[in-house]
């Protein structure tokens, strides 16, 4: 949850939608692990219910988040308060207990959906978010008592899968070792669990709830994704337009809007001179991205020699797969002046290159949202993506003077250049680039549908509930 601990998009989802619910008059609780890296953010919070689960004793602490949100934080030390990642350890391993540690969460957040720690406060809904809390909605679907759920996908690749073994060490149901329950080619899947036992089941685009009903985005669920279409939703994520706002971004040099665009120079040369980049008048572009095959990184490898040849100068932030991270670290080495490469996790960063950069690629193979096209166009800064999941709900192909940005089809280098060289001609029109600028400024990437959107599914989930309607 942004601010306080973000591995992707879901932590941004999580810190923006909960504040657009309550404005809209929804009384939330968010429910997190207590990890060790929000220790120092969390000192003052105080326990508010105690239990055991899983053999272990669990404390339930309640505190404040940084915009006001009210946080439930399942403390159990042992599993929990450790150095590293949520999900993996300091050298990016995945955490070898991460069944245990998120059977845990699944077993707590089913157990505060009956056993609510304030009197005044009984949940309607409970909302889920990926294989971390798959297993809740089973073992809520067993008490007759817990409300309706909603489990939301926000990337079916990763799916929480585990032995039978692990399934037996946790001690779940028998009768959920099957077809209908959660197994899944002879392991579990906690995933498979949320999206088995859910009420209602919802994704991060409209395209993406399309997508994952086919086996090239499946992952080997399109099947179930099919059985449960009449209970899929496809509801796109927004932006935190407080925070992602060239206008009152305090992490820029210079703040901008589209009425004031040459402003955004001023943080291109900034961004230019903090990454040792050449102070040239060429087009800048910019990667803010896991380092991994899903987001096609790969595909702009390739392409490094002829982007600098263009010429353009590309900025890269990110880290992730240690291939894609050595050969970007030798492409700036090569390139250096042209080619800039910085693999860690830094936010200002992330919105120095959105303000900075002209072009922004996300050459992404799939892509259930994505944030980073939808923060490319705010801030001025013209997108090249592929016509996927949430990429094609989000940005309109430019033709002419309309359009926010650039599409191509086939996940290919030689695709993903033609339409980077498409971009960059078309930048040298001054008129036809400003005008596409502020094509995308103009959009409405604000929470306020989608919140909208998520609430008439929260009250028809509490309508079919009171009735019994599956």
């Amino acid at each position: 949850m942004a601010p306080l601990i973000k591995t992707g998009g879901l932590a941004d989802v999580a810190g923006a939608l909960t504040v657009a619910l309550e404005e809209r008059g929804c009384n939330v609780r968010v429910v997190l692990p207590r990890y060790g890296a929000l220790s120092a953010a969390t000192a003052g919070a105080k326990v508010i219910a105690r239990t055991e689960l899983q053999h272990r004793s669990v404390e339930i602490l309640e505190t404040t988040a940084p915009q006001g949100q009210t946080l439930w934080l399942v403390s159990c030390p042992e599993l929990f308060d450790r150095d590293g990642g949520p999900y993996v350890d300091s050298n990016g391993r995945d955490w070898p207990d991460n069944a245990e540690r998120f059977g845990l969460f699944s077993r707590t957040i089913a157990w505060l959906s009956t056993h609510s720690p304030d009197v005044a406060f009984t949940p309607d809904v409970v909302h889920l978010n990926d294989w971390q809390t798959g297993l809740a909605a089973p073992l809520m679907a067993r008490d007759g008592t817990a409300p309706p759920s909603l489990f939301v996908i926000h990337n079916l690749a990763y799916q929480g899968v585990f032995d039978r073994a692990t399934f037996e060490r946790l001690g779940l149901p028998a009768d959920l070792w099957s077809i209908d329950g959660i197994e899944f080619h002879g392991a579990m899947s906690f995933i498979k669990g949320g999206i088995t036992f859910a009420d209602r089941v919802a994704t991060v685009s409209p395209t993406y709830a399309r997508e994952i009903q086919t086996p090239e985005f499946g992952h080997g669920l399109d099947g179930l994704m099919r059985h449960r279409a009449g209970a899929l939703h496809g509801i796109l994520n927004g932006i935190d337009t407080n925070v992602w706002n060239p206008a009152v971004d305090p992490m820029l040099r210079a703040r901008y809007s589209a009425t004031n665009l040459e402003r955004k120079l001023i943080n291109k040369r900034a961004l230019q001179t903090l990454l040792e980049l050449d102070p040239a008048h060429v087009p800048l572009l910019g990667v803010v991205s896991r380092l991994a095959e899903q987001k096609g990184i790969d595909l702009i490898l390739p392409l490094i020699d002829a982007l600098v040849s263009l010429p353009a100068q590309l900025a890269v932030l990110g880290s992730g797969d240690a291939t894609l991270q050595k050969a970007l670290e030798a492409a700036s080495a090569q390139h250096r002046g042209r080619v800039a490469f910085k693999p860690i996790v830094d936010e200002t960063l992330a919105h120095m290159i959105e303000a900075g950069a002209d072009i922004f690629l996300m050459p992404s193979r799939f892509e259930p949202c994505g944030l980073n096209q939808m923060y490319s166009q705010a801030y001025g800064t013209v997108p090249v993506v592929r016509r996927t999941g949430g990429l094609a709900d989000t940005v309109k192909p430019v033709a002419g003077r309309s359009g926010t940005g650039f599409v191509f089809e086939h996940p290919t280098p030689e695709e993903l250049f033609s339409a980077i060289k498409s971009a960059v001609a078309t930048s040298r029109n001054r008129h036809t680039w400003r005008a596409i600028q502020r094509n995308g400024m103009a959009q409405d990437f604000s929470w306020t549908h989608s919140a909208g959107r998520y609430i008439a599914l929260y009250r028809e989930l509490v309508a079919s509930h009171s009735r019994g309607a599956p």
